[in-house]
């Protein structure tokens, strides 16, 4: 096989397989190439994925030693990806009766998603992560956008019991916009005790939502490594439950009555 396929068949599978640590010899075996060469073709790779943003190979010394892809997603990439994102939410035919903003077209697209997805990927990526949490239901496409990078399993909490997910422990908390008490309900089976988790949300206010997840999982002795909202109101600070988050959009006005929305970069570009 000539170099110019191995690079390509050598970076399509860690693209497909992040943070897995892959043996040199398995490339030797796989190619019939020798080490020497194979350490060449690595060196190669690397060098690309630092220059296009996308993460960096991470290589071992030793009888143990090998390779794994580390992903990332360069800042300034990421600039002029949610800046496209912003404009395309500034439409002012998004607004929605009682000043919402819609917003399912954008956690529907599976480009944008992927977008996003590197996004938290990289902004979690020093975190030990056992697993991704959200909660029902316009979180749930982002969350596995997140977990697919992360590499590690979706746990979903539902508004209220399904016999399917047999015996649950649920928490009663108080909604940050409405000021309603509401329920959250989540399997005994979804975690495990002393797990790390990243909890997801698709839009933030107040962060009653986010504060329930949070006490959800003080009944599991799951430690919260990192919060990410996809989206946050920036008129509800004052009254926020949730001081420590990443947030990849802010919308700073939605004004009904002059059609007008205006959205600004979130605090992970700060």
């Amino acid at each position: 096989m000539r170099r110019s396929e191995r690079l390509v068949a050598m970076t399509d599978y860690f693209k497909e397989n992040p943070y897995t640590h892959i043996s040199l010899p398995f490339f030797v075996k796989w190619f019939g190439a020798a080490k020497s060469s194979i350490s060449e073709d690595l060196d190669i790779i690397d060098a690309m994925f630092e220059r296009l943003g996308i993460g960096r190979l991470q290589t071992s010394a030793g009888a143990a030693g090998g390779v794994q892809y580390i992903p990332d997603y360069d800042m300034e990439l990421s600039k002029e990806k949610i800046d496209e994102i912003i404009e395309l939410l500034e439409d002012p035919q998004r607004i929605l009766p009682g000043g919402y903003v819609y917003m399912s077209d954008l956690l529907g697209d599976l480009k944008q998603l992927r977008i996003i997805g590197k996004m938290f990927g990289a902004a979690f990526k020093a975190y030990d992560v056992d697993y991704v949490v959200t909660v029902a239901t316009k979180g749930i496409p982002l969350a596995y956008a997140v977990a697919d990078v992360l590499r590690v399993p979706v746990v979903i909490i539902r508004r209220d019991p399904k016999v399917t997910e047999g015996s649950t422990v649920s928490i009663n908390y108080v909604s940050g916009s409405s000021r309603k008490i509401q329920t959250m309900v989540l399997s005994k089976r979804s975690i495990k005790e002393n797990s790390n988790v990243i909890l997801l949300d698709d839009f933030m206010k107040a962060g009653g939502t986010i504060h329930g997840m949070v006490s959800l999982m003080n009944e599991f002795n799951a430690t919260v490594k990192g919060i990410g909202v996809l989206a946050e109101a920036e008129d509800d600070e004052e009254d926020r439950r949730v001081d420590d988050y990443i947030s990849l959009l802010k919308f700073q006005e939605v004004n009904e009555r002059e059609g007008r929305i205006q959205v600004a970069r979130g605090n992970y570009f700060e």
